[in-house]
This record gives structure tokens, C-alpha cells and sequence, in this order.
């Protein structure tokens, strides 16, 4: 039995050859890399499906690098301290899986064993995610439209993605909890400066949300060193400045084959109410 629902009806999905069926005869493909597709034809038609092959692999690339490495231990530690055996996980955004799997290995060292689940509107994110741990059940889909039942998740997450606070509010038990990441307003203030004439901080997002207890809040900060025109390039085309950038400014960072940027992370905590 999967762990997902039914995006149309609600109920169960249950494996039947390759493909997940419903009491209701609703049925989804599993894709031969490991994911199955509940995102519903409606939510399909628009032009672009989150991010892209390249945006995909260059996250996949710069991640793989470590450069993060100083927010996943955090994360990790975190993460710890709600995780149960028989926990079960959403991550609601998760992208090519890489704070996934990295969570889910770092539980099982623990001997704590999670039902993980993750979802993403990107084919190709979760294309590369699958080839991370077969052990995470993996789903297109929405954060705003989670194919997921009422009450079922113990801990969400939503890392870099969007806060669907009365979605998550719906899958989360009483109590349950949200880990959320954002970038904090220098968060890669070296690479813009390095590009742009004119350069701005990120905008300050909110932290409260309806229904939800703010439980912790912790910030990070550091200075990374780029050490290759890869890396640069990588970390510049895995975020949305790419597809805002016109060529001239791009040409910019193409002459470059080392950088120092900070890094600027918020990582808060809530409590379902």
C-alpha cells in the first residue's frame, strides 16, 4: 500500500502491478525512475513545471559539493529532535531530494525509522531524487494540493519552497510539527554583486502563520569560497537569478573562477495548534 491518497476522491492508493489504484478505480503510472505523477491535469497547464533539467542538475551538482553543509547539520539536528520510529515525514518541496535523503540516511544511523515521503511539482527533480534512496516515496504533486489523508503526517517539511499553511495544517496531526528553511536577505549577496549593478537584499519573509506555534528559530551565517568557474555557474543557474538575468550580465560570471559569497539561512520551527 502506498502512503499516498488519491488526489481526486481522497482515499487510499494501493499498488496494483505498476501503477497505484484507488477504491474508485482512480489510477496513477509509477515512472520507471521510481516517482508516480498526482499531480491532477488541471494543476498541469501552465507553461513551466517547477524547476527545470538545468536548474535541477546544477542543484544537484553544487549541493553534492557540500557547500551546504553547515545548514544540513543543523537541519539534521533539528530534525532529530521530533523524529520517532515509525515517523511519518512529508517533504512538501523537496526538490532533487538532497535534504531528504540526507535526512532519512542520518535518521536510519540513529536507529530511528521514518515512512518518508516527498513532493514536487518538477519531473526532473524528483527524476534525480528517486536515484538518491529507494526508500523515499516520492510524488508530483503540489504543495497547495498534497496527495496526502487528513491528519497523517507527523513532522513536515518545507525547505526553500512555499509555506501552504492550511494544507500543511490539514495533513499534520494535532501537534505535529513544520521545519521550514528560507534564505535570510544576504543569502548569496557576493554572487549578486558580482552580477548586478545595482544590488538589493532578499526581502524579509513573514514567520507566523495561522494555526502554528513558533516553536525555535535559528539563523546561519557564513562566507563560502566558489572554488571553480563550475561551481560558480552551478550555484547561479540552480536559482531563479538565471531566468532574470539577461546575457550581458550573465557573460559576468563566465569570467570569474572563484568567489566569496555568504550564505544566509533561517531555520524555523512551529507547532500545529
Amino acid at each position: 500500500m502506498s502512503h499516498f491518497s488519491c488526489p481526486i476522491c481522497g482515499e487510499e492508493l494501493h499498488t496494483v502491478e505498476k501503477c497505484l489504484s484507488c477504491e474508485n478505480s482512480h489510477s496513477f503510472d509509477v515512472a520507471k525512475s521510481g516517482y508516480v505523477n498526482l499531480l491532477l491535469s488541471q494543476q498541469q497547464k501552465v507553461k513551466r513545471h517547477g524547476d527545470d533539467k538545468l536548474m535541477v542538475r546544477s542543484r544537484r551538482d553544487f549541493l553534492d559539493k557540500g557547500y551546504y553543509m553547515l545548514l544540513l547539520a543543523e537541519l539534521l539536528k533539528t530534525v532529530k529532535k521530533y523524529a520517532e520510529n515509525g515517523s511519518r515525514i512529508l517533504d512538501a518541496g523537496c526538490g532533487e531530494c538532497w535534504y531528504t535523503a540526507n535526512i532519512y540516511d542520518d535518521l536510519i544511523h540513529e536507529n530511528i525509522v521514518p515512512i518518508m515521503l516527498a513532493v514536487d511539482i518538477s519531473k526532473d527533480a524528483l527524476a534525480i531524487g528517486a536515484k538518491r534512496n529507494p526508500n523515499l516515496e516520492l510524488a508530483v504533486a503540489s504543495v497547495f494540493h498534497l496527495p496526502v489523508r487528513d491528519a497523517s503526517c507527523d513532522l513536515l517539511l518545507s525547505l526553500f519552497a512555499p509555506f501552504s499553511s492550511a494544507e500543511f495544517s490539514r495533513v499534520l496531526k494535532v501537534g505535529g510539527v513544520v521545519i521550514r528553511v528560507i534564505p535570510l536577505e544576504k543569502h548569496l549577496l557576493g554572487l549578486k554583486k558580482a552580477v548586478y549593478e545595482q544590488v538589493y537584499e532578499n526581502k524579509a519573509e513573514s514567520i507566523e502563520f495561522e494555526g502554528f506555534e513558533l516553536l525555535d528559530k535559528q539563523q546561519i551565517r557564513q562566507t563560502i569560497h566558489l572554488k571553480c568557474a563550475e561551481d560558480i555557474q552551478n550555484v547561479f543557474t540552480m536559482t531563479p537569478y538565471y531566468y532574470k538575468t539577461g546575457a550581458k550580465d550573465q557573460e559576468k560570471l563566465k569570467l570569474l573562477t572563484e568567489m566569496d559569497t555568504e550564505i544566509e539561512f533561517g531555520i524555523y520551527t512551529y507547532r500545529k495548534i
